[in-house]
């Protein structure tokens, strides 16, 4: 498919943002637990929903699964997707006796499409409040591309603070820094994320397609293996939510400096990147991200796309268990 908004070339490849990982199968071992399988929700009149309201009275909608006395993994998705995206890894961690929690970004998904607050701030509070409601502790957070700065946010200004998170990853995320600056020269343009903001105000329905058509999962590579089905989940997802929430969301995950966020975190922080990342390169995230942090590991992954959580679900799955329980 041609990619009409930005040409599905190297270049034009970095003329596209950030977002979010999904799902591409579930491991053949795969069982839920007794009480996995029997987890309720609060209900309101005929509807089965799980939503909190935060303090400026924004609904958001989370997902909470498995035993609640189990260590909690809790998830942070990208733009513009929602939890959904967390699929492949939410079963493979249920299926480990985890319990597991994912929240839809205000203005993402099934939250409300409020007007204000589409900023790492916000962000990073709402998820605050999702944590406090649930009561989780000793909680691994792990954020992918704009999810990484809310979970590098969340963790410095709240997590770490009252003493409620454990260990953080942080995948193809966008810490510290997008945006090419003066003290920032390894950045992007400015053009960059004008374009993006173009797409989403002329046809963003087109440019969710032209996304994860190209360079999201690198299936714009020569002898990749293009999955549909994948292209269709990303769009289903990101034409949920709200067109306001996501072009204000392109300065938040662009333009936030989370330098000191990143210094700030003392916990054990995974930091996990894809050499051949067309969306978020990792020589100005991944490699500096490491290099803030005072307990961060950097993994590297040879070849893998910013998407790699679904491309990759199995070896990186592996990967994340390996930290979490190491």
């Amino acid at each position: 498919m041609t990619n009409t908004i930005f040409p599905i070339t190297r270049r034009g490849a970095l003329l596209s943002g950030a977002a979010a990982a999904a799902t591409l199968a579930i491991p053949a071992s795969f069982t839920l637990s007794a009480d996995a399988a029997s987890t309720k929700h609060p209900t309101e009149g005929n509807k089965t929903m799980s939503t909190i309201t935060t303090q400026d009275g924004v609904e958001i909608f989370f997902k909470d699964w498995g035993p609640k006395d189990a260590q909690p993994i809790v998830f942070h998705h990208g733009w513009p997707l929602s939890s959904d995206d967390w699929d492949a890894q939410m079963l493979f961690f249920l299926s480990k006796g985890f319990r597991v929690v994912a929240h839809d970004r205000r203005g993402h998904g099934r939250s409300a499409q409020v007007s204000e607050g589409h900023d790492m701030d916000h962000y990073a509070a709402d998820a605050f409040a999702v944590v406090e409601h649930l009561d989780l502790k000793n909680a691994v957070h792990i954020g992918h591309s704009t999810g990484g700065g809310e979970v590098a946010r969340y963790v410095a200004k709240y997590g770490q603070p009252a003493g409620r998170v454990a260990k953080a990853v942080l995948v193809s995320a966008v810490p510290p820094l997008m945006l090419k600056t003066a003290t920032n020269p390894g950045g992007l343009p400015m053009e960059v994320f004008d374009g993006i903001r173009k797409g989403v105000a002329e046809n963003r329905a087109q440019l969710f397609v032209d996304f994860p058509t190209g360079p999201f999962y690198g299936f714009n590579r020569e002898g990749a293996k293009v999955y549909p089905g994948v292209i269709q989940n990303w769009w289903r997802q990101g034409m949920m939510g709200s067109a306001k929430a996501h072009y204000e969301g392109i300065k938040a995950f662009s333009e936030t400096d989370q330098t000191e966020d990143l210094k700030a975190i003392t916990v054990p922080v995974l930091v996990m990147h894809g050499d051949d990342d067309q969306v978020v390169p990792i020589d100005n995230a991944g490699r500096l991200s490491v290099k803030l942090v005072k307990n961060g590991t950097l993994k590297v992954y040879a070849g893998y796309p910013h998407g790699m959580l679904t491309t990759h679900a199995d070896v990186l799955n592996a990967d994340l268990l390996a930290f979490i329980q190491g």
